[in-house]
């Protein structure tokens, strides 16, 4: 019998790592596409850029780029698999204050719980911190 912390696991190892299937496959279609589409705005100067991957109704995934001093939007994260691209530290901002920070190392993979308290997450590095975030979404009711 499993535990129960151990189901979400059996469910989001196999996600992440067929949306790493999904990824190749689907690079030359998008690779046209970028093409034919004007060139993207610039970044905002201190704000994460982000780039969806992959989106349906039960995952979201994207790749976030944060320099060193962006800050991306304050607000709840669902459940999530994050694996980092390049290393970094994230600084979160709570809405009553309190901090605590974040290390990511390239290549190791992070499952992060669900956080019902809105943050900010800073990067405080000096390198650019690139995450390749899969975001679970809740069951439509």
């Amino acid at each position: 019998m499993k535990s129960l912390p151990g189901i979400p696991m059996t469910l989001l190892v196999p996600a992440f790592v067929f949306t790493g299937f999904v990824q190749p496959a689907t690079a030359q279609d998008k690779a046209k596409e970028a093409k034919k589409e004007a060139p993207a705005a610039k970044a905002e100067k201190g704000k994460v850029v982000t780039k969806t991957v992959f989106e349906n109704d039960h995952m979201r995934v994207f790749e976030a780029t944060f320099k060193p001093g962006d800050v991306a939007p304050t607000g709840p994260r669902p459940l999530r698999v994050i694996r980092p691209l390049k290393s970094g530290v994230l600084e979160r901002t709570f809405a009553d204050g309190t901090t605590d920070k974040v290390e990511f190392k390239a290549g190791e993979v992070k499952v992060l719980q669900a956080e019902p308290k809105p943050y900010t997450p800073k990067n405080i590095g000096k390198s650019d911190l690139s995450l390749y975030v899969d975001y679970v979404k809740e069951p439509k009711k």
